[in-house]
């Protein structure tokens, strides 16, 4: 037991670095882990959420366990010299040999430190248990490549043993851990994905907030990709440099926007492309001739305002839908 105690102790800053980065890492991934949950499950359900979240958690101190300290100073591992490659997988024969049973929890704690990813991709990505190894297996072999090369030459010395047996414990960690979620599943199953071409009509604010943060990230994706063709385009036509200050960033944005907002979801039963990633149509109810123009038309104003505004406007439609329960352009 003081065996385990004194190697587990040897970590404590890894594991204190993982908590202190874990809130923020958790914050900048709220939307994009919110946009997923909402298209695997076509609902937030409180379980799937903690569950994710404690998988960013799992990440960050895999990262932290594997890779850091990093080196610092002027010399050194890392700086000055480095580690070499561990190649031989018989290797941990001869450290047994020679050091006995203090090996072993060197090599239990490289089993169990992948035992998570193996049940995260079989419980949380359901995956089958070939994927899940693999996925292990890619993953040990990155750590390992990382270690074994100064992450990737960013440090001219490797600061850590890139070690083959490693490679072998990290992969079996895996399958273990797709093999409890696999045990889990008989007595606790899982709860049920979307079904295909599942589409609420009457989505909430924050699935609404998903919705449009996917839509921008795909107007400004190609705004940006049109402007600089048109850019590009200008500097090699005669007479296209005095077309070349013109506000095409402005215009492709524009017209991406009402593309995106407008043109799209009307020909997509109310499903912008965000919104169909998170299985929502903005039309909460049958809308026909005018009336739907008209509804269109106003939903554009109000997310135009939005986006251009961002964030002044966004407080009055929180409000707004706290009060009414829905959109302004609803009403219509």
């Amino acid at each position: 037991m003081n065996l385990i105690r004194h190697f587990l102790a040897g970590y404590t800053e890894n594991f204190i670095l993982a908590l202190v980065l874990w809130p923020m890492a958790s914050f900048a991934l709220t939307l994009p882990i919110l946009a997923w949950l909402y298209h695997r499950d076509g609902r937030l359900r409180f379980g799937s959420a903690v569950s994710t979240y404690l998988a960013v958690l799992y990440v960050l101190g895999l990262g932290c366990f594997t890779l850091y300290p990093l080196p610092s100073g002027d010399s050194g591992l890392g700086i000055t010299r480095g580690v070499p490659w561990q190649l031989d997988p018989l290797a941990f024969v001869g450290d047994f040999a020679r050091e006995g049973v203090s090996t072993l929890p060197q090599i239990a704690f490289n089993v169990v430190l992948f035992m998570p990813l193996g049940f995260i991709a079989g419980r949380l990505l359901r995956w089958g248990f070939w994927r899940s190894v693999v996925a292990g297996l890619l993953v040990s072999f990155c750590v390992e490549a990382a270690q074994g090369t100064g992450l990737f030459g960013i440090y001219p010395y490797s600061y850590r043993t890139a070690d083959v047996d490693d490679l072998i414990y990290n992969t079996s960690g895996a399958a273990l851990g797709w093999a409890c979620a696999a045990a889990l599943a008989r007595v606790l199953p899982p709860g049920a994905l979307a079904e295909e071409g599942e589409v609420t009509h009457t989505p909430g604010f924050v699935r609404r907030c998903v919705a449009f943060w996917l839509d921008t990230l795909l107007v400004t994706l190609v705004s940006t990709v049109v402007a600089g063709i048109v850019i590009l385009v200008l500097h090699n036509v005669p007479g296209g440099e005095r077309w070349v200050d013109e506000p095409w960033a402005l215009w492709a944005e524009c017209l991406a926007f009402v593309l995106v907002e407008l043109a799209w979801p009307a020909r997509h039963d109310g499903s912008t492309p965000g919104g169909a990633f998170v299985r929502m149509s903005c039309e909460t109810k049958p809308r026909t001739g005018g009336r739907r123009t008209a509804f269109y038309l106003m939903r554009l104003a109000v997310l135009g305002g939005a986006y251009l505004f961002l964030p002044l406007l966004w407080p009055l439609l929180v409000l707004f839908y706290l009060f009414a329960r829905k959109m302004p352009y609803d009403l219509i």
